[in-house]
């Protein structure tokens, strides 16, 4: 199954932001095809120091999903203008990629189920 989970929540809500990754993961670890699009306060987080600190009430650590992923190799995508307004870096992360807002509905289209969060 092709599978874009969209998190657009933040470290303000570290249990959801969490949950999204924790959810990824979970698909990736059965062998589903995953990519990820963060956007609106979901970009704070490909901040390491932002990850660290998010921790989940039973959904477990953004930095430790975060590595999962990453070791995974899944394609992580953030939004440029949600990057830009909350002054994220380009260049945050390796092996993020910023996105415009067409990539989103590109991997929309390509998906065959879309969770948001």
């Amino acid at each position: 199954m092709r599978l874009l989970v969209n998190l657009a929540t933040g470290p303000e809500n570290p249990t959801r932001a969490a949950l999204a990754l924790l959810v990824a993961r979970s698909a990736v670890e059965e062998g589903h095809d995953v990519r990820l699009f963060l956007a609106g306060d979901g970009v704070q987080l490909a901040r390491p120091e932002t990850a660290e600190a998010a921790q989940g009430i039973g959904t477990g650590s953004v930095a430790e999903h975060w590595e999962a992923l990453s070791s995974a190799g899944v394609p992580v995508f953030l939004s440029g203008l949600s990057s830009k307004a909350r002054g994220v870096p380009a260049d945050v992360r390796a092996g993020v990629e910023p996105a415009p807002p067409g990539k989103l509905v590109e991997l929309a289209a390509w998906a065959e189920t879309t969770l948001v969060y």
